[in-house]
């Protein structure tokens, strides 16, 4: 299969992986608590890329896994999991997703911050344009406000920081290895949930089931992003990290009964388009580069 047809369609993968273990962790978060499912999630992924590793005959102790790098991700990864996980736990679906689409406008300003990258005015009215679209879907000081949804605010910063820092990790660290201290995060995320909220359950072999297919699809989605990213070039396979959003709504309507309304749509319409517009320009700028 030709690059510039692999790329994409590896990452409509990732993304349809990513929905489909966002909505069977929404699933289980009914009848178990949101700390021992995060907990049950991150023991399976770690055990998985475990084992990934160790077939590509990685070793599971790196000495830049405390590098100052990884341990600003490893704070960001539980801050981010612990968000998105209670945001799609007590949100909707759709609404909570629509929020994390927010994510690449967070990392490209951080960018500027943290590694010195040129913005220039357009793409910041970009971002800024994708932050008014967050505000639609959270709408504060209206009646459709719900506290709760601020919970994936939390979640795409936190996933903002993560990303940052990864561009910053130590290139020894492969991408095997960065699976197993990611999914750790979530165990510890976990228990630092559940200290708080208790209520651990013997999870019936339903839950096992969906905590299975939770993790495959994780692994997959996990794996098939970084296929995508490694194929063909970014500024064609990128834009597809949206598809996420549409698949979420699908899978919020017809398993949750989920009904977004105009705001979420069109809040939701604004970030990918303020998305989409960031990732053109950049490649724009970094092709006048190459040429210059």
């Amino acid at each position: 299969m030709a690059p510039t047809l692999r790329g994409p369609l590896l990452m409509v993968l990732a993304m349809a992986g990513f929905a489909i273990e966002d909505m069977l962790i929404k699933k289980l978060t009914i009848d178990l608590p949101v700390g021992q499912v995060l907990m049950l999630f991150g023991l399976g992924g770690m055990l998985a890329f475990a084992l990934i590793a160790r077939l590509r005959g990685h070793t599971l102790r790196n000495p830049a896994a405390t590098s100052r790098p990884m341990l600003i991700r490893a704070v960001c990864e539980v801050t981010g999991r612990l968000g998105y996980t209670f945001a799609i736990a007590l949100t909707p679906l759709s609404t909570a997703s629509a929020i994390l689409q927010a994510t690449p406008l967070v990392v490209a300003a951080g960018a500027v911050v943290f590694f010195g990258e040129t913005v220039g005015p357009r793409r910041w009215s970009a971002i800024a344009m994708g932050f008014v679209g967050v505000l639609l879907i959270l709408r504060p000081g209206l009646d459709g406000f719900t506290p709760t949804s601020l919970f994936a605010v939390v979640g795409m910063l936190g996933f903002a920081g993560r990303d940052l820092a990864t561009r910053a990790a130590p290139v020894s660290m492969p991408n095997a290895l960065l699976g197993v201290y990611g999914f750790m995060m979530l165990i510890i995320a976990g228990a630092i949930a559940l200290s708080y909220s208790g209520g651990a359950s013997l999870p019936s072999p339903q839950h096992w089931g969906w905590l299975g297919l939770a993790t495959w699809f994780g692994v997959l989605a996990y794996s098939a992003l970084t296929g995508a990213m490694r194929t063909g070039e970014i500024a064609v396979v990128a834009p597809f990290r949206y598809t996420r959003l549409v698949f979420a709504m699908v899978l919020g309507v017809t398993v949750f009964s989920e009904t977004p309304d105009a705001l979420t749509l069109i809040g939701s319409a604004i970030i990918v388009g303020s998305g989409l517009y960031t990732i053109f320009r950049s490649q724009r700028r970094n092709a006048a580069m190459r040429r210059a």
